[in-house]
């Protein structure tokens, strides 16, 4: 029998609090559900755009919760999983009416003709005319400085509490609080902030999720609980995984490529120049990559840029940085090339063989996709990380398969054909889910990412990047004619 003790909300974690819930304990949930309630609810507000509805979507998803408890796996993560089921049941609701969520306001000449609706279960309530005034200036504000904006003034104006509840810094909630207070009329920005202050869910609303809750089944708590060590070591390892795999991926792709040019590069100057280039041409795309990032992210904060602008300079640098890549590595395939033609007319080809084209081919496939896999994990894309892998690993089947009994020219042609698949592949995910997975990064919706990173942007910038490789072949090939 669990003990009840007289202590505040905060003397229990969220680990705590599922413990004893899972234990069939309603005080415990009613807890989660005073400390997520403002939250959950500012969310569905901020997509549904009404009050009493954006409450029952609220009180859906702690009552979904209370039933599907045992599915979560890591306590720690509740906040999360609450914001995932929340969104669920918003995407839902919206697809059941088949609207988007600004029909929901009516214009303010209809508002006198429509019946009072049932009162909120909040502690206070609103007029019809205030809520179509609210929205009225809410909707006009992007969701992703919308959510920001509500939980703000219902969280009693604290940066900090906004910050810890959609896992942003304090820097980013300011950004966005200013950018939204900025998009709102000012004759009706005071008005929109009283109202919200009057609109937070209270005691009542906490009463109503426990008075509804059904019945907890206990049936198998023991085997519940028992595995929750596991899961939390097998959390771990993912973590670690997806944070170190991109390194992983690199560290491998120098060893295969080192493996290589021990293999066909005899022993004394050549291959120590080699072996130096390979070290330094690795280190600076780590180099530039990482330098780059952080030098746009400071630009960024220094400036006080919007988050649109930001999203247009990132994929800026990014493109810049791409292409600067594929020059640069043209460049010293077309080197390789020349090199190996000389030799392969002067009867020196080196042959590479099985052992060799497996570690190339493994170690390069790791190498090239192992970050995409990890950035589709981190972004909690499991289907998509499965299917890059199953493509990687076919590729590289087939390289193997068609490296074998190659050399010299006709090896360099299979390479790049099979190195422009791969870089194709990578662009048709990107093309297919970057903007998903910024929406579940940043707790938005399509919409809300289409907002600052449109829809045309990114295929804008992979048929730039094609054409751009396009130019390079030609120019190539046009200085070998000439040659």
């Amino acid at each position: 029998m669990i003990n009840h003790q007289a202590v505040t909300v905060d003397e229990f974690t969220d680990t705590e609090l599922v413990t004893r819930s899972l234990a069939g304990d309603r005080e415990a949930f009613s807890r989660i559900v005073n400390r997520y309630q403002v939250l959950i609810c500012s969310l569905a507000y901020s997509r549904i755009g009404h009050l009493g509805q954006s409450e029952d979507v609220a009180q859906e998803t702690f009552i979904t919760a209370w039933k599907r408890l045992r599915l979560l796996r890591e306590p720690a993560k509740l906040r999360a999983w609450l914001c995932g089921i929340v969104n669920h049941r918003i995407h839902k609701a919206l697809r059941r009416e088949g609207r988007e969520p600004v029909c929901l306001a009516e214009s303010l000449e209809l508002v006198d003709q429509v019946p009072a609706a049932d009162a909120l279960p909040s502690d206070q309530t609103i007029s019809r005319e205030e809520e179509a005034i609210l929205w009225r200036a809410l909707e006009r504000v992007p969701e992703l400085y919308r959510a920001p904006l509500v939980l703000f003034y219902r969280e009693h104006e604290s940066v900090a509490a906004v910050a810890a509840q959609l896992d942003l810094t304090e820097d980013a909630v300011k950004q966005r609080l200013s950018r939204g207070r900025k998009l709102l009329q000012e004759e009706v920005q005071s008005f929109v902030e009283s109202t919200l202050r009057r609109t937070a869910p209270g005691r009542a609303f906490s009463s109503s999720v426990v008075a509804a809750l059904p019945a907890m089944q206990l049936a198998g708590a023991g085997v519940g609980m028992a595995g929750k060590g596991a899961l939390a070591t097998k959390g771990f390892l993912g973590v670690c995984f997806v944070v170190l795999a991109p390194f992983l991926g690199i560290i491998l792709g120098v060893i295969s490529q080192w493996f290589v040019i021990r293999a066909t590069t005899p022993a004394g100057r050549e291959r120590r120049w080699r072996t130096f280039e390979l070290v330094a041409v690795w280190a600076c795309v780590i180099g530039l990559a990482g330098g780059g990032e952080t030098a746009v992210r400071a630009l960024g904060h220094h400036w006080e840029w919007s988050d649109r602008t930001f999203f247009y300079a990132l994929a800026g640098f990014w493109w810049l940085y791409t292409a600067g890549l594929v020059a640069w590595f043209m460049a010293m395939a077309g080197r390789d090339w020349a090199a190996s033609q000389q030799r392969e007319a002067a009867g020196e080809v080196a042959r590479l063989g099985v052992l060799e084209i497996v570690v190339l081919a493994v170690g390069l496939h790791l190498s090239i996709f192992l970050w995409v896999i990890a950035l589709a994990l981190k972004m909690g894309d499991v289907t998509t990380a499965v299917i890059v892998a199953v493509l990687a690993a076919s590729l590289a089947g087939w390289l193997i398969f068609k490296l074998r009994g190659q050399y010299g020219a006709a090896a360099g042609r299979t390479s790049g054909l099979h190195y422009a698949l791969c870089a194709l592949l990578i662009l048709g995910v990107l093309n297919l889910r970057l903007d998903v997975w910024l929406a579940g990064r940043y707790q938005t919706s399509l919409a809300g990412i289409r907002q600052l990173l449109p829809l045309w942007l990114v295929p804008v910038l992979s048929l730039a990047l094609v054409a751009w490789v396009v130019a390079l072949i030609a120019f190539h090939h046009r200085g070998k004619g000439r040659g």
